[in-house]
């Protein structure tokens, strides 16, 4: 089992003369020498430096409190996400699975090995708590593969922010380590540098120009989708919060741009990924739908009076949503794994490596983006309308889920136009985002109705009280009303209002 924690640290070069005297620092009480540890890691990648070239880190390191398999994210500069394994030989499964976006079908190999001589400090406060950890590191480092397999050696100066620990206080350290003469290091890690001073790294961020034909726009919206699956992936795998959410949004937005530039992008070409984005992002949607449900009921739960809570109602609701949700993680986790995924992953990177483009595509981004956008607010208006004509019930139900999904790829492909248009692309990337809410939240009513006449069956069956599952299908009835009739006075606004 992996576990993980944030690390929060930052590196400063050192001219081996050791750690300059840090009791001055504002809140340390003390600082306690923790000894010389002896570290040696080992950090692998692909052939083609595929991890590095994301700022990510595997390695396996002996010695010192958390020997074992080390993967770090990034999160921010001096922030990273580091995900721990046992010791073991091979790279542990769980690990190679959360770099698989990244790595695909390439062999992770030992790249780079560091030898540390780590001599600790612990900074403490008044009452001995631990602020942070300041080492500073003799390290050797030795090219694996690649590169010029040379070697090479510095010194540095680490300071690690302890658990929950306030940025500030590494502000502090910073400070003192100035006034000293320590400098910050050239390098974001060992690993980088090791890379740097060694040979290099095989993949260079590829300069792109800035966007100029209306291609040029669409063909940016969708690589921004294309890395952010890549990207989110691993947070899937570690059910990270929103993660799914997230990444199911990025392959809505890459299919609906298919669709609204279809005079740009050809559709023969297109159209099967975007069947194959649909199959994701309906195996994304199992997890995904089931959580906002049971997090719906739970908050209309919380705003009932106990006087209206009848019968174990939120014992039910537990379990029924365990029910639905039970195996949902390993089957997500298991399309992640397969073969299907990995081919989607490919196309994704062919279509943005050759993208095929039509004659529209050399056009003025004015020229022809603007048209794709009209016609996508045009098709908006028509269902919008024909939703307000229909009677209430299911078939206005479901007219209102169709105006929805419609505002959806209106907002995405106004999204798509914004850097080519400007302010009224922008304009109505938040009208649409405004109306989307108010129909997401018909939407919602309507599912969570469905959710609530299940859920009153199990209770029935099981001889419990229906009253509290009655009373929530009545505010949720409401809900929907309330909707439907702002929806009259919201839409004209909007379309008047619409000048791209």
């Amino acid at each position: 089992m992996a576990d993980t924690k944030r690390e929060i640290e930052r590196k400063y070069e050192s001219d081996d003369s050791g750690l300059p005297d840090l009791t001055g620092v504002a809140g340390v009480a003390a600082v306690i020498d923790k000894g010389v540890a002896h570290l040696d890691a080992t950090y692998y990648d692909t052939d083609h430096d595929d991890l590095i070239a994301a700022s990510i880190t595997l390695r396996r390191r002996t010695g010192g409190a958390d020997a074992g398999w080390h993967l770090k994210f990034p999160v921010s500069p001096g922030v990273r996400d580091e995900i721990q394994a046992p010791l073991s030989d091979a790279v542990p499964r769980t690990l190679a699975g959360l770099v698989r976006s990244r790595v695909r079908d390439a062999d992770l190999l030992p790249v780079v090995r560091l030898r540390s001589e780590r001599d600790v400090r612990h900074l403490v406060d008044a009452e001995g708590a631990l602020l942070a950890e300041v080492s500073v590191d003799a390290v050797r480092a030795e090219r694996l593969t690649g590169g010029s397999g040379g070697a090479t050696q510095w010194t540095e100066i680490e300071v690690e922010l302890a658990d929950g620990g306030d940025q500030a206080f590494l502000d502090k350290v910073e400070k003192r380590l100035k006034k000293a003469g320590v400098r910050p290091s050239g390098s974001a890690s060992k690993l980088a540098r090791a890379l740097a001073e060694t040979g290099g790294v095989k993949r260079r961020k590829v300069a792109r120009k800035a966007p100029e034909t209306a291609g040029d726009h669409v063909l940016a919206y969708l690589r921004a989708q294309r890395d952010a699956i890549v990207e989110l992936d691993p947070a899937v795998r570690r059910d990270v919060y929103d993660s799914v959410h997230r990444m199911r949004v990025a392959t809505r937005r890459m299919r609906s741009a298919f669709r609204s530039y279809g005079k740009i992008l050809d559709r023969a070409v297109t159209d099967p990924i975007g069947e194959e984005l649909k199959w994701l992002a309906g195996e994304l949607g199992v997890d995904r739908d089931q959580e906002v449900l049971t997090e719906r009921l739970t908050n209309a739960l919380d705003e009932l009076p106990r006087t209206l809570l009848a019968g174990p109602v939120r014992t039910r609701l537990r379990t029924w949503s365990h029910a639905r949700s039970g195996g949902s993680r390993r089957r997500l986790i298991a399309v992640l794994d397969g073969k299907r995924y990995l081919e989607l992953l490919g196309a994704l990177d062919a279509l943005v490596a050759g993208p095929p483009f039509l004659k529209a595509a050399g056009g003025r981004p004015s020229k022809v983006i603007p048209k794709a956008v009209r016609k996508d607010f045009g098709k908006l208006t028509e269902l919008v309308e024909q939703a307000l004509e229909v009677s209430p019930g299911a078939d206005r139900d479901l007219a209102i889920h169709e105006a929805r999904k419609k505002c959806k790829r209106t907002r995405y492909s106004a999204e798509a136009a914004a850097k080519a248009l400007g302010e009224p692309a922008v304009d109505l990337v938040r009208s649409m985002k405004s109306l989307q809410g108010l129909l997401g939240d018909h939407q919602d009513s309507v599912m969570t109705r469905e959710a609530l006449r299940d859920l009153a069956g199990q209770a029935h069956a099981a001889g419990e009280n229906g009253f509290t599952y009655g009373v929530l299908y009545g505010r949720e009835e409401r809900r929907a009303e309330l909707v439907e009739l702002d929806l009259p006075v919201t839409w004209p606004a909007i379309k008047s209002s619409m000048e791209v």
